[in-house]
């Protein structure tokens, strides 16, 4: 097993977490949780519910602040608050910058209701990186082209099927280019038969090899198949961190192997 929060020697850290508590009032969701990333890399975060692993994505998002810890995002610190440090939180210029590296794929799709697929995926890249109109349309063309769905650009999000909603997330958060790619798990609010046309997304993707991947998943057999790692969280901490068939096939932690079969066995 790979030690937890582990990089490959070769590369520095896109993503470095070191120590961080988040809590919730008097609820501890994040307990000196530790966690590097190396570019390129993909990692699936597994574990029961409430340990912690929405939060993480939230947090590089910079949708949450911490109380405690490091977090530093492609060099950039966003907090720095550990003993002995300078206290480090990040301004409006930090948050901008690090939100344009960052793109989030949410559960419940959250597109824009009221807009045609077309306008979802352009919005941002005129507002944000001020890109021309035709320059939109034509990333936007080409990213629903990618996902399968170049014959909806005029549609809204109620005339389209959950796969599909979620298909527009996916290209929406490619949009800008995001150096990460964070993915709260995607399919858990997809009827079981659409499931699979997102994951075919998620795989062509993880073969692109373009963007670093986290991906916050209960589907084991997904995560085996792409993940160069698997992290499983318990209780807002690491418990297990390594290849994907060494974590799922022969996991070393006994709350690790109860997790699984609780899972597998559903």
């Amino acid at each position: 097993m790979a030690e937890a929060g582990a990089t490959p020697a070769s590369a520095s850290p896109i993503v470095r977490l070191e120590g961080v508590s988040k809590r919730f009032g008097e609820l501890a969701v994040l307990r000196d949780f530790a966690l590097q990333v190396a570019p390129r890399e993909r990692i699936a975060v597994i574990g029961p519910s409430g340990s912690g692993k929405s939060t993480i994505l939230r947090i590089l998002m910079t949708l949450e602040h911490v109380q405690a810890g490091l977090v530093e995002v492609d060099g950039e610190v966003l907090w720095d608050l550990r003993p002995g440090h300078a206290a480090r939180r990040p301004d409006r210029e930090r948050l901008r910058s690090v939100r344009g590296k960052v793109g989030m794929v949410f559960q419940h799709f959250n597109l824009f209701p009221h807009m045609t697929v077309m306008d979802n995926l352009t919005v941002a890249q005129r507002q944000v990186l001020a890109t021309p109109r035709e320059a939109a349309e034509a990333r936007a063309v080409e990213l629903l082209q990618r996902v399968g769905l170049e014959d909806k650009a005029a549609s809204r999000p109620a005339q389209l099927s959950g796969g599909q909603k979620q298909r527009v997330a996916i290209a929406r958060a490619l949009a800008l280019s995001p150096k990460i790619m964070l993915f709260d798990e995607v399919t858990s609010a997809l009827d079981p038969e659409l499931v699979g046309e997102v994951l075919a997304v998620l795989r062509d993707l993880a073969r692109a090899g373009e963007t670093t991947m986290i991906l916050v998943t209960h589907q084991m057999n997904f995560a085996r198949e792409v993940a160069d790692r698997v992290v499983f969280m318990d209780e807002g901490r690491v418990v297990e961190d390594g290849e994907p068939e060494q974590i799922l096939r022969e996991p070393r932690q006994e709350r690790t192997r109860a997790f699984l079969r609780a899972v597998l066995e559903a």
